[in-house]
């Protein structure tokens, strides 16, 4: 072969570059690991070489690699079988469904073997639907895996459903305190329900037993492999340390940088991964911060383009859905949610975020900060400024993760440092009709509200949240589109759609900015990382509700070919 002519070439289709100008192409060049040159059908077939692969793409679009900007890589592999149970919509509809779930794999487990799912969402099931008291309990689990510790995480892994025996193996009792920024559900008669939410989740997955470092492995090249089928060539780790030794099997533990270490040095890791460190756990403090990241320190990749720790993890608050997202104005149902950080007090609260965050911004860290409710975002907001301005740093990079309802006052301070927004349109589509009850039509209309953002200059990404929803860019790209509803097609605040452009651009372009990569990925130009993904058809403005049903023919990492359909 030529040494200057390209390896790959893919033309005579649509090239969305995603550049600066929203740029179309109709082929692209590859030599090695890069792209080379974007250009006409022309352009590129006078520079095909004799050992030059070409794809006629036949119409077809090419887009950058998609990069999902929060997804819980390493968790999501260990929430399918053989680790955990499918418990989610649609799988399951019903209290009685899920019943029937445990009751088969108790059946098929060794004596006291614990029995672990994933999924389960009461906006969902029927017997919730039907009488808004009645909530999943220990003994619906007690009927049917009465010798089995049952421990079942909902579907926004910030509840857990466990039985009887897993309360008593984990000693939790009527008499049992909740740890800082968790609740524990309880009977009129003071025994728990089996209910826990927030930090209190930890009480039970603490317990489950630990997958080994070869089973961690698997987990991540298995959701590699996923992520690869649908396009996905970079995703960000949002929070691995010691703060997740508790959670899922560890899903956010130290255990799986470990493990994605590991594949980077064997050559086994074939993804863009960048990982935000969780030094403290929810719950937490500004001690169990620098106590993390003395222990963490900032550990080196074998190759920064594979895994690069770039930022660290802080949760501020709980989730909407919970009721546990601080919010300015009340739940219809009462009270506000609140912060969930150590602090006896509101104002202790607050307090130990804003120092929680100065710690993190002084060591040198990007932040991305888990928080869901308006009031909590503007305290959030508020720290990152008052951080910024007791030791100036250039380009930090911060960004909040959800943001669920982020009003015009902190997007406009997000703007003017240059700190960006990481949201969910999967998660909006998912939920859209429960939020209706949760926090009323008007504020859920409201929830996520991209085109807010985006005109208030805020960079905007947008991820899957994963395993909370599957790694789906292209239903994501349809929510941002249309705003509707899964359960009903009604739109949900309709005035924050935005064009096919601007989605595309969330899921690619900026994310490499907040990954501090959009110097060499997350758009087709030359001199850029030869991440590709081709999908089967041309994608317009004009049918946005197509996009969903869109195939992924091939896909393009670091120059390879490693997926085709």
């Amino acid at each position: 072969m030529n040494a200057t002519s390209p390896t790959l070439v893919l033309t005579g289709g649509q090239v969305l570059t995603v550049d600066r100008d929203f740029r179309v192409a109709e082929g692209v060049a590859v030599r090695g690991r890069d792209i080379v040159a974007v250009g006409t059908d022309a352009e590129m077939r006078a520079l095909v070489g004799p050992g030059t692969r070409v794809v006629e793409l036949a119409g077809r679009t090419v887009l950058p690699g998609i990069n999902d900007s929060h997804l819980h890589g390493a968790a999501y592999g260990m929430s399918k079988p053989p680790f955990a149970l499918a418990v989610g919509h649609p799988a399951v509809r019903s209290i009685a469904d899920i019943a029937a779930t445990v009751r088969q794999a108790a059946e098929h487990a060794r004596p006291g073997e614990w029995i672990v799912g994933l999924g389960w969402d009461p906006g969902y099931l029927d017997e919730c639907l039907a009488d808004p008291r009645r909530f999943p309990h220990r003994r619906d689990l007690d009927a049917v895996a009465p010798d089995h510790p049952v421990c079942l995480t909902d579907f926004s892994s910030h509840m857990v459903w466990a039985n009887s025996e897993a309360l008593r193996r984990c000693g939790i009792h009527a008499d049992t305190a909740a740890p800082a920024g968790g609740v524990i559900d309880v009977d009129p008669d003071g025994s728990p329900t089996g209910i826990l939410r927030e930090a209190a989740q930890r009480m039970v997955q603490a317990a489950l037993p630990d997958p080994t470092p070869a089973q961690r492995r698997r987990a991540i090249q298995a959701v590699v492999r996923e992520l690869h089928a649908r396009g996905i060539t970079s995703y960000t780790e949002p929070g691995l340390g010691p703060g997740g030794t508790g959670t899922l099997f560890g899903g956010l533990s130290t255990d799986n940088w470990t493990a994605y270490a590991e594949l980077v040095a064997a050559g086994e890791l074939h993804a863009r991964v960048s990982v935000l460190l969780l030094p403290a756990p929810m719950g937490g403090s500004a001690d169990d911060l620098r106590k993390g990241l003395a222990e963490l320190r900032r550990p080196r990749s074998p190759d920064p383009r594979l895994l690069n720790t770039i930022g660290v993890k802080i949760f501020a608050d709980g989730v909407p859905p919970n009721r546990t997202a601080w919010m300015n104005e009340p739940y219809p149902d009462g009270g506000h949610g609140a912060l969930c950080v150590h602090g006896d007090t509101p104002a202790l609260q607050v307090d130990e975020l804003r120092e929680m965050i100065r710690v993190a911004h002084e060591a040198g860290f990007q932040l991305g900060v888990h928080v869901t409710g308006d009031r909590a975002i503007d305290t959030v907001v508020d720290a990152f400024t008052a951080a910024q301005a007791c030791a100036p740093r250039p380009d930090a990079r911060h960004y909040v993760i959800h943001g669920d309802f982020i009003g015009p006052g902190s997007l406009a301070e997000l703007a003017a440092h240059g700190y960006g927004v990481n949201m969910n349109p999967a998660i909006k589509w998912t939920i859209s009709d429960l939020m209706d009850e949760i926090v009323g039509p008007r504020r859920s209309a409201v929830q996520w509200p991209v085109r807010s953002a985006i005109e208030a200059g805020v960079r905007v990404c947008a991820s899957s949240d994963a395993p909370i929803t599957e790694p789906d860019w292209r239903q994501g790209v349809v929510s941002m589109m249309l705003r509707e509803s899964k359960a009903t097609g009604r739109p949900s605040g309709p005035e924050q759609r935005v064009p096919l452009a601007a989605a595309l651009r969330a899921y690619t372009a900026t994310p490499a900015w907040q990954d501090f990569a959009d110097g060499w990925k997350g758009t087709v130009e030359p001199g850029k990382a030869a991440d590709l993904c081709v999908l089967d058809r041309p994608l317009t403005d004009g049918d946005p509700h197509g996009i969903a049903e869109v195939e992924v023919d091939l896909t393009v990492f670091d120059g390879r070919v490693v997926y085709e359909r």
